[in-house]
């Protein structure tokens, strides 16, 4: 098996793949084309699966769209459902965008991954090398939206705790969380209150503090979160999992966000990196340049291109990202500014949600990794 990272660009879908040992690791990005239905996104991710047939789905992430179960029999494509696999459906956030805005898919191949299952649902993942036991939870929810977005929050936070005790885990295991949380604007100080307080309850705070990203978007249970994880457990001493200072941001637990700018994870052959959700906020902690998304872009591109650096990791790197902005109107602003920094195509979806502060206009994501 080659030992190099490969990339691709096939039919309006992007590829990397990453060599673990004795199988593939595969990112497929799979972002909509103008105001593309559904049902030509997903069909476009199944043709390319099935002219695949030894990848095997670890996770599989949909936004700017909710499942609709009335609506799985217009496509094949559909039985991408994640009866084997965690599925994340996340709805846009404020006012009109596009009806879809991507799919992203993580997949093994030459080794077959194992479901998790929790309260009659998969949850997750679990697949394993000589170096670690990695988990991957997904679609974690309340079990009802009766209750206060807050008391929501404690319970996705528990639901978590109980999935990772599944597969031998715990959140000292964590190093990177997602929260889409419906009508974010509205409680996202009340959130990380919840998330601060059960950090301390779990001894997170004694621990790696996860990198995360917490942006509004709903989802079709109707509650007010739904979150994702990704966990390791080490087996071999040479794998060292650490938090990544930026350079150029103070450390969110500053102002009262418990997450990690980014977290770095090195294996043998190999350094991975993945960046939290990154917007234009000042090394103060204020947020820069209020009214103008182009100088936010630049702004917070400039931030996560110097985490990736401080790592000697730079775009080229990138295995997956999501840019999050609060108009759709507004994405070309990003192409246009990646097109003028020239920088390499990059296996990115492109999402409309609010961000966690109103006057927030961007913000994203990304993981990386170098081959060493």
């Amino acid at each position: 098996m080659s030992r190099k990272r490969s990339a691709k660009a096939i039919s309006g879908l992007q590829v990397i793949r990453l060599p673990n040992q004795r199988f593939q690791e595969a990112f497929i990005n799979v972002p909509a084309v103008g105001f593309e239905e559904p049902a030509g996104l997903f069909q476009r991710l199944y043709d390319y699966l099935a002219d695949h047939p030894r990848l095997r789905i670890v996770r599989q992430d949909v936004f700017g769209i909710i499942h609709d179960p009335m609506h799985v029999h217009h496509a094949k494509a559909y039985r991408l459902n994640g009866s084997e696999w965690p599925v994340t459906w996340v709805e846009e956030g404020n006012g009109d965008g596009c009806p879809v805005a991507g799919i992203q898919v993580h997949a093994l191949d030459g080794a077959a991954p194992k479901a998790v299952h929790l309260d009659g649902r998969t949850v997750g993942t679990v697949f394993e090398d000589d170096f670690a036991r990695y988990c991957v939870l997904g679609g974690l929810r309340p079990d009802s939206a009766e209750h206060a977005p807050e008391e929501q929050a404690w319970e996705t936070l528990e639901t978590m705790e109980r999935a990772l005790a599944c597969v031998g885990m715990d959140f000292s295991n964590v190093f990177r969380t997602w929260f889409y949380l419906d009508n974010i604007l509205d409680w996202y100080g009340s959130f990380n209150k919840v998330r601060n307080e059960f950090f301390k309850e779990h001894r997170v705070f004694e621990g790696l503090v996860p990198a995360s990203t917490g942006v509004g978007g709903s989802n079709s249970s109707g509650t007010a979160v739904i979150a994702d994880l990704l966990a390791v457990e080490i087996k071999d001493p040479r794998v060292q999992l650490k938090p990544l200072p930026s350079p150029l941001q103070c450390p969110a637990l500053d102002y009262g966000s418990s997450f990690s700018r980014a977290v770095e994870l090195s294996l043998p052959g190999q350094r991975r990196v993945y960046v939290s959700g990154t917007a234009s906020i000042a090394p103060d902690g204020r947020t820069e340049h209020v009214g103008d998304v182009r100088k936010q872009i630049a702004l917070t591109m400039e931030v996560v291109a110097a985490i990736l650096n401080s790592r000697q990791l730079g775009w080229e790197d990138i295995t997956r990202g999501i840019g999050y902005l609060k108009h759709a109107e507004d994405a070309p602003h990003f192409v246009e500014y990646c097109r003028e920094a020239r920088l390499p195509e990059m296996p990115i979806v492109i999402a409309k949600n609010d961000i966690c502060r109103d006057d927030l206009l961007f913000e994203i994501e990304v993981d990386a990794a170098r081959l060493m």
